[in-house]
Formats: structure tokens, C-alpha cells, sequence
């Protein structure tokens, strides 16, 4: 195979990649939140995200590894990994104080 042919189908390869990526992305985006509405999660395309406790918001970012969701807000407070469930639900590392998220709209 010549060099050309390689460095081309490894660049379909990295595109296509991409756009499964973006595709698994998007099946989370849209509004969660728990029974009481006390935990508001907005998870917004391009890994945007903010997310609201008492009435107090911050800004966050997100990103997708198959079935975990990182969540990350304030710069300094660290990272949250998140389990998104098969029914769509979300919930917070185990003996955290979060409970299950549900998709709002």
C-alpha cells in the first residue's frame, strides 16, 4: 500500500471517528434534573455545560467516554464523573450527595 493511500485512509478513519464521537456527544445533550428540582444539569453541544444547586450556577464543560460523562466546573473544583444509564438517567459517583438526574427537555 503506498504511503499516499495509508495517510488517506487513516485520515477518513480519524474523521469518522470524529463524527461518532459527536453523535454520542449529542444523546446527552438537553436539560436534567432531580424530582425537587434542587440539581439543575444543562448539557449544551460543544461540551458546554452549566449546572445549578440552590439557586447558585456555574459554568461547566462536559465530555462523553461511552457510558461516562466528566463534568468539570469552576476550574478549581474538579472533575465529577457522572454514569449515564441506559434509561438515559445520570447519577453521581456512589456516597455522593446528587441524587439521579432525569432529562427535562
Amino acid at each position: 500500500m503506498s504511503r499516499n493511500r495509508l495517510r488517506s485512509l487513516l485520515l477518513i478513519a480519524a474523521a469518522c471517528a470524529t463524527l461518532i464521537l459527536a453523535a454520542c456527544g449529542s444523546r446527552v445533550e438537553g436539560t436534567y434534573s432531580d424530582p425537587s428540582g434542587s440539581f439543575v444539569l444543562e448539557l449544551r453541544s460543544g461540551g458546554k455545560a452549566s449546572f445549578t444547586f440552590a439557586g447558585q450556577t456555574a459554568a461547566c464543560t462536559y465530555t462523553v467516554n461511552g457510558n461516562q460523562l466528566s463534568l468539570t466546573c469552576g476550574g478549581d473544583a474538579g472533575t465529577e464523573v457522572l454514569t449515564i444509564h441506559d434509561d438515559g438517567s445520570l447519577t453521581g459517583p456512589p456516597g455522593t450527595f446528587m441524587p439521579a438526574l432525569r432529562k427535562t427537555k
